[in-house]
């Protein structure tokens, strides 16, 4: 997908797992034995740690999912209902990882920052005048047609001096996440997110995560 001078990567992969715990070295072996477990049919191309920053925050401060969507509306945003039976208690999920430069968005005045994210860094609240291209003018969920509404599990990432946000966010199809990019982007009004004057993506796939039955993965949708 493409806009005004930007261009986001598509690094599609046939197969995305996401490990979760508090165990850095439980995690390492269960990844060695799932990586055992699926060769020689699958190959591993990328692992990422991410880890929980300043009680949910980005890297550059913000906090992260604040619009994220609570209790049964989260459950209706991200799990496909029982008027699709056939996916039904599944998901759609978008996986992105973003590079910041952090010099770079350090050497911004303050108010620019507050200005590209469209909140005050300070309380997190947000600013009413903002810019048309500020990041939460970009992707209100409520503002398309129909809501673009995904819930957010983004975490942030560091390997060396650098880092950035492993964005994951899941909705019942694929049509939010690519109404939310379109508008990023300025695909239909030459507006840019201004988040992109300090982040960029390095990767983006789309998965399909199967409904869980009785304990296992139910793949019948894929005749399987």
């Amino acid at each position: 997908m493409a806009g005004p001078g930007l261009e986001l990567p598509a690094t599609p992969a046939a197969l995305w797992i996401w490990l979760r715990g508090d165990d850095r070295g439980e995690i390492l072996q269960r990844a060695r034995r799932i990586e055992r477990i699926l060769a020689p049919a699958f190959c591993l191309e990328e692992t990422r740690d991410a880890f929980q920053y300043d009680g949910g925050r980005d890297l550059s401060g913000y906090e992260d999912g604040t619009e994220n969507p609570v209790g049964d509306a989260a459950m209706d945003a991200a799990i496909v209902g029982p008027d699709c039976p056939q996916l039904a208690g599944s998901s759609f999920v978008a996986v992105q990882r973003w590079l910041h430069d952090l010099a770079r968005f350090e050497r911004m005045p303050a108010d620019d920052r507050d200005l590209c994210v469209g909140r005050r860094r300070q309380d997190n609240e947000e600013i009413d005048d903002a810019p048309a291209s500020a990041h939460v003018k970009r992707t209100a969920q409520e503002s398309f047609t129909p809501p673009a509404f995904i819930l957010r599990r983004s975490m942030p990432w560091a390997a060396g001096n650098r880092g950035g946000l492993m964005f994951v966010a899941f909705a019942t199809s694929f049509d939010p996440f690519e109404a939310q990019l379109r508008r990023m982007l300025g695909i239909e009004d030459a507006i840019v997110d201004a988040l992109f004057r300090f982040t960029r993506p390095q990767t983006g796939a789309y998965f399909w995560c199967p409904a869980m039955h009785a304990g296992r993965l139910d793949l019948s949708p894929l005749r399987l």
